[in-house]
């Protein structure tokens, strides 16, 4: 503690600007040839970034180097996102299950062609629908949740967008996000009725429990109202009173 203290003292009375650099040592190797080399390049790293920060790094970077311009042949850019175009198979495919030949379609990215792919379709139950969550890349799923509701049998189209994790490369995890409002907006064109928007990490989040609560929330118990007390009877009109006058002595 004296020692820190008195540091600046010491170096004002040598002379600041004498003093080109400054090493804390907590061991005798620290101040060895080798611990100084170790020392400035410590110096030269780059600061230590968080998982967000490495991720914006990693973006600009990749907006600088020129990977993400916009080819006017495969695809549009929209003030929303990047719309990718659907195979001819893909469409079909929401033209089935909006005809309820099947509940379930899958779409990925091709990152290459720069298209929105037909992944898989058909019938799938809802204890089976975790298991078509990709562990390791990122996915576009439909879902019709056929489900109990207060008495009533309701089909409700579920679009659940997946992506495990920080692990999938900056390029796919941007597409993919810049992407999801054009293909909204082109299932909505394509006459599908979407009833709930859910993005999720993992397959283990889509359970019965979980797709109702998004899908019928509990309404939150309304307060009792409590009648503001009334206030005092009318007394009737306030009587206005002369001040009485002081006698003169």
């Amino acid at each position: 503690m004296l020692y820190a203290s008195t540091k600046s003292t010491l170096k004002q009375d040598f002379g600041s600007g004498q003093i080109k650099e400054e090493i804390h040592a907590t061991v005798p190797v620290d101040v060895t040839l080798h611990g100084y080399e170790l020392h400035k390049r410590a110096v030269k790293a780059p600061a230590p970034l968080t998982s967000q920060e490495e991720e914006r790094a990693e973006l600009r970077k990749f907006e600088s180097s020129g990977q993400c311009q916009i080819s006017i042949d495969t695809r549009t850019q929209t003030l929303s996102g990047v719309a990718f175009p659907l195979l001819p198979d893909a469409e079909s495919s929401v033209h089935k299950l909006i005809k309820a030949k099947y509940n379930y379609v899958q779409f990925r990215i091709d990152l290459q062609e720069e298209t929105i792919n037909l992944v898989q379709s058909g019938e799938v139950t809802l204890k089976q629908l975790p298991s078509m969550i990709p562990t390791d890349s990122a996915r576009y799923h439909l879902f019709n949740f056929r489900h109990e509701f207060e008495g009533k049998i309701i089909d409700s189209v579920v679009f659940i967008y997946s992506m495990p994790g920080y692990s999938l490369p900056i390029k796919e995890r941007m597409l993919y996000s810049s992407c999801k409002a054009p293909l909204l907006e082109n299932l909505h064109h394509l006459g599908l009725t979407i009833d709930k928007k859910l993005e999720i990490d993992s397959g283990s989040e889509l359970t019965e429990e979980f797709l109702l609560e998004e899908l019928h929330p509990k309404k939150t118990a309304e307060r009792p109202k409590f009648d503001k007390p009334k206030g005092p009877p009318n007394r009737g009109a306030k009587r206005i009173t002369k001040p009485q006058a002081t006698p003169q002595s």
